[in-house]
C-alpha cells in the first residue's frame, strides 16, 4: 500500500493536474484518487449527496464541465471518490473510505487538511507563484513534505543542494519526467533508495 498527497500552497496551485500527471505516470499503483474538500463546495456535496462519494463516470456532471473525480478516471484512476468533511468529521470520513476500498489499496489524495489525519510515503508540495496568497493549511505541509514542485522559471533545478529534499521544476504538470518518475517509485516501492534516484 502506497499513499501519496499531493498539497498546493493556495488555490489554483495546479494540484489537479498534478494528480492527473501521477496518475497517467505511474499506472502500476492502481490509484485510488481521493479529492478532499469542506463542505463549502456544496455544490458537489449536493451532486454526490454523500460525504464519502465514488464516481464511476469519467465524464462531468454537465456538458463541458468536469469534476476533479472524473479527470482522476480519466488520466486513468482505477477508482476516484470525493470526500466532503469539515476538520472535525474527516477522520470519520477517512475510515469510511477505508472500509470502501480496504486496507491495501494505493491512494493519492489531493488536500492540504488530509495530512493532519494520514502519514503519507510521500507529501508533494506545489509552490505556487510567491505573489499569490498562501493558505494556512499550508504550514502543515511545509512541515512534512519531502519534496517541492514548482512550475519552470523558479531556477531551482531538479535538486536543492547539500541534501535537502528535491524541488522538481515542471513545465507542464500533467508531464511527470523521468527523473520525478524514478524519485517517487523508489520512495513507494519496498527497498528502493530514494536518493540514488536523482544522481
Amino acid at each position: 500500500m502506497a499513499i501519496v498527497v499531493v498539497s498546493g500552497s493556495g488555490r489554483g496551485a495546479g494540484k489537479t493536474v498534478l494528480v492527473c500527471g501521477l496518475i497517467a505516470a505511474l499506472p502500476e499503483f492502481a490509484w485510488v484518487a481521493v479529492k478532499v474538500t469542506t463542505h463549502a463546495h456544496s455544490v458537489l456535496a449536493r451532486i454526490y449527496e454523500e460525504p464519502v462519494a465514488e464516481n464511476s463516470c469519467a465524464q462531468g456532471f454537465d456538458a463541458g464541465q468536469q469534476t476533479d473525480t472524473a479527470r482522476y478516471l480519466a488520466a486513468g484512476a482505477w477508482r476516484a471518490f470525493l470526500v466532503s468533511a469539515l476538520d472535525s468529521e474527516l477522520d470519520k470520513r477517512l475510515s469510511e473510505l477505508r472500509g470502501l476500498v480496504g486496507l491495501e489499496a494505493n491512494l493519492l489524495f489531493e488536500s492540504n487538511r488530509v495530512l493532519r489525519h494520514v502519514q503519507p510515503d510521500v507529501c508533494l508540495a506545489i509552490e505556487a507563484d510567491a505573489d499569490a496568497p498562501r493558505k494556512p493549511s499550508f504550514t502543515l505541509v511545509e512541515r512534512v513534505k519531502q519534496a517541492t514542485v514548482r512550475r519552470a522559471g523558479f531556477g531551482a533545478g531538479d535538486k536543492v543542494p547539500g541534501g535537502a529534499e528535491p524541488v522538481f521544476e515542471l513545465t507542464d504538470f500533467a508531464s511527470i519526467p523521468e527523473s520525478m518518475q524514478q524519485w517517487l517509485r523508489a520512495r513507494l516501492l519496498p527497498g528502493a533508495r530514494p536518493e540514488e534516484c536523482l544522481g
